[in-house]
This record gives C-alpha cells, structure tokens and sequence, in this order.
C-alpha cells in the first residue's frame, strides 16, 4: 500500500485568514466536486507565497463564491492572499488517476490538469 494524491486544486488564493475559527480550510463546493475532495478530508495546504506546509481538514463553503480561508491556527502560518496548492491522497494498493485542476486568482476553475499530473517528466 502507498499514499498517492488523488486530488489537487492548484494556484488557488487564500480570501480569508480566520484566527477565530475552531480550525480547518474551506473550500468552495464547486472546487471540491470538481477535484473529489470531501468535508473532513484530510489535506496538505502548501504555500507558493510563504513555502508553509500544513495539513489539517476539509469544510464546505459556499457553492460559487471562490471562496478558500484558512482557519484557526493555520492563520498563522498561511495568510490572506497567499497563493496555495490543496492536496488530498489516498491508500492504495495501486496507482489512482489524480484529479488535478488549475484555479485562476479568484479561484475559479480555469482548466483540468489531471493529463499533465498522471505523466513522467523527463
């Protein structure tokens, strides 16, 4: 058995740091159907901004809105406007088709990259 990423939003911009929250990352509905990322799924939060890496859990925002913040003590580590990669992985016993999308700066989908994610770079 090994982790493979199964699921990645690319590019996508962080509207809202909430240091109040109880903790977690929400994502637009439509994001999460288009890559298969569930509510409280785990999944790796990097910053293309800060370098930050961290993994914490999936919340539902609302459908359309673009919206993508980070919660709780997350905040501290990835910012409003900061540029971040969502990872989700999955146990498998062989390899899995990762669905892999590029967002544009207001985290709307702009195209399905999951072709370039399954090749080999040489």
């Amino acid at each position: 058995m090994r982790w493979l990423m199964r699921s990645k939003i690319h590019n996508a911009t962080v509207t809202e740091a909430n240091l109040a929250y109880v903790g977690s990352i929400s994502i637009d509905a439509d994001l999460l159907d288009r890559v298969g990322l569930w509510p409280g799924e785990k999944v790796l939060v990097v910053s293309n901004t800060s370098g930050a890496r961290l993994e914490t859990y999936v919340l539902t925002a609302p459908r359309g809105s673009g919206y993508i913040a980070m919660n709780g003590a997350a905040a501290h580590l990835i910012e409003a406007g900061e540029q971040i990669i969502i990872m989700g992985f999955e146990l498998a016993a062989a390899p899995v088709e990762p669905r892999v999308i590029l967002v544009d700066s207001d985290n709307r989908f702009l195209r399905d990259l999951s072709e370039v994610a399954g090749q080999t770079v040489s």
